[in-house]
């Protein structure tokens, strides 16, 4: 009966903190969609207008 109490306990312990890990999985995803969305309007990764290729030098 002991060790059923130290395993749940251990499981509560690790259950609790593996909720700041979620929450950080959860915030990675929104930015890589954030990103993913600027790119496909045409921004950089971070939002920024990208330069478009005529004002780029030519060599």
């Amino acid at each position: 009966m002991k060790k059923l109490s130290v395993v749940l306990a251990l499981a509560g312990v690790v259950s609790l903190s593996s909720c700041n890990t979620a929450i950080g999985f959860g915030r990675d995803l929104r930015q890589l969609g954030t990103g993913m969305e600027n790119k496909a309007h045409g921004r950089t990764w971070d939002g920024q207008q990208e330069q478009s290729q005529d004002t780029l030098p030519t060599y």
